[in-house]
């Protein structure tokens, strides 16, 4: 089996991992990233990043992740497209382990980020694809003019549902409070958008032959239950962070990997940043902060 030895590696190619590769590779650190999925992360799936400082009034998603991909790249960072199998400690050194090859390095830093969770509804898994999706700008294009509903109510919910309401005028957002937890310019301007909400209410099961045709919701508050018709449903209920390769880190009651302000894990070497981390607040360029920081950590580390 092939091996490699690098000075810093890297699990995830987000814009925590492609900030941590360009700080780290321009610091004098080989520098591996591994991503089976390659660069970009859930930033790809963002038609209009709007609030990311210095790129104004707006950059797509996978243009700003090329462009990092290919810095962290002209600073000597090395990126593969591998699925990371296992982490193991040998010594002073952790070995990461992919398929026909590893590699390993004294310092580690997990940036695997998060994934969306699942409502865990009747029809959800059936229609999957068949007008249940997790991603509006995937998807979405595919049901222009068509009814749609949003599941949700933070940042990521209330941004796809804008995006869609340029694809249709039936747009509506369900969410099970009464008001949303979403940034209040994001609200705004969804609202703004002419997207209906739905507020104390949750879906209890997708419906639908061959493909989705309606909603079963219900009422939290007064327990009555009604049929909503739809074409589509995207989905944005949270997310789950990718932390299963170090199930020996402390976690926090989130499954987010805790870390100190030096993105340092509870293990020497072994760093966290991103989504994945436990903070408060998760915006692509916070992840980019975690990535900075961990590298120069790591560089320290290092002596």
């Amino acid at each position: 089996m092939e091996n490699q030895t690098f000075d810093y590696i890297i699990i995830g190619a987000g814009p925590a991992g492609l900030a941590s590769a360009q700080y780290a590779a321009r610091a004098g650190l080989k520098c591996l990233v591994l991503d089976m999925a390659g660069a970009g992360g859930q930033v790809n799936q963002i038609t209009d990043l709007e609030n990311y400082p210095g790129v104004f009034p707006t950059v797509k998603g996978p243009a700003l992740m090329s462009v990092m991909e290919e810095q962290a790249k002209s600073f000597g960072a090395e990126i593969q497209m591998v699925q990371v199998t296992s982490i193991d400690k040998s010594g002073s050194n952790y070995i990461v382990t992919c398929r026909n090859k590893t590699f390993e390095a004294p310092c580690l830093c997990i940036a695997t980020g998060a994934i969306h969770r699942n409502l865990g509804v009747p029809g959800e898994k059936e229609f999957a694809g068949r007008g249940v999706s997790y991603c509006a700008v995937c998807d979405g294009p595919f049901f222009r003019n068509r009814r749609i509903v949003v599941v949700g109510g933070g940042d990521s919910a209330c941004s796809e549902a804008v995006y869609l309401s340029t694809l249709s005028k039936d747009v509506k957002i369900i969410h099970r409070r009464d008001s949303f937890r979403a940034q209040k310019a994001v609200v705004d301007k969804m609202l703004a958008a002419g997207v209906e909400p739905v507020y104390d209410t949750v879906v209890k099961s997708i419906n639908g032959s061959a493909k989705v045709e309606s909603l079963t919701l219900k009422n939290v508050k007064t327990g009555e239950e009604s049929t909503l018709e739809c074409d589509a449903v995207f989905i944005f209920a949270g997310m789950l962070p990718q932390a299963s390769l170090v199930e020996m880190l402390p976690k926090d009651e989130g499954g987010y990997i805790i870390t100190n302000d030096k993105m340092e894990t509870s293990m020497p070497g072994l760093f966290a940043a991103g989504d994945v981390r436990s903070k408060s607040f998760r915006q692509v360029v916070t992840a980019v902060s975690d990535g900075a920081i961990a590298a120069n950590s790591a560089k320290e580390f290092l002596g």
